[in-house]
């Protein structure tokens, strides 16, 4: 890791003197290393495996009734400028014969969040890893996010937001079940 986290600090260090700056000067010296570190740790979804992160919390249950977890709050990195977007995802699942232990929703949307991403593959990731953990007869996941390369350059629009959504199985397949989960998040105006 030290090597990859001596190329990025190099890499980050040509570019603040791309930008006109110096980077000996005393508020910029170690910059570089912080800037390397940092983008290490955004995206660490990179170094992570889903069985790994799961590790077994899959569990029997009779339960077959509609189960959320709202409000999970996500930080990725746009594919396209590397800028920050932030947001909350939704995550419903018909259980069939199993569950999947509650702190797992959250690593998985932090696995796939912490990636260069966009938003709309994202959903689609969160969606189908787990569909394949659980082996649900559906899976619902909405995203709502604000994204800083809309914010902070271009047309810079302050209070937009992005919706993405990604219904598999009975949620596809079914108006209402998928009405059901999106009165359940309070998404259905």
């Amino acid at each position: 890791m030290t090597k990859l986290l001596d190329d990025l600090a190099g890499h980050y260090r040509a570019i603040i003197d791309g930008l006109g700056e110096d980077s000996n000067r005393e508020g910029l010296q170690d910059t570089p290393m912080r800037a390397a570190k940092a983008m290490q740790f955004l995206t660490r979804g990179y170094q992570q495996d889903l069985g790994d992160l799961v590790n077994n919390a899959v569990f029997e249950s009779a339960m077959d009734e509609m189960v959320v977890v709202q409000d999970i709050e996500l930080y990725s990195m746009c594919e396209h400028h590397i800028l920050p977007f932030i947001g909350k995802c939704h995550i419903a699942y018909l259980p069939q014969g199993k569950v999947l232990g509650l702190s797992k929703f959250a690593r998985i949307v932090d696995m796939y969040a912490r990636r260069l991403q966009i938003q709309e593959n994202l959903t689609r990731q969160i969606a189908e890893a787990i569909e394949s953990v659980t082996n649900a007869k559906g899976v619902a996941v909405v995203i709502e996010a604000q994204h800083m390369c809309m914010m902070m350059r271009g047309v810079e629009k302050q209070n937009s937001r992005m919706k993405t959504s990604m219904m598999l199985g009975q949620f596809r397949k079914s108006q209402a079940t998928r009405t059901e989960f999106l009165n359940l998040i309070g998404n259905n105006r």
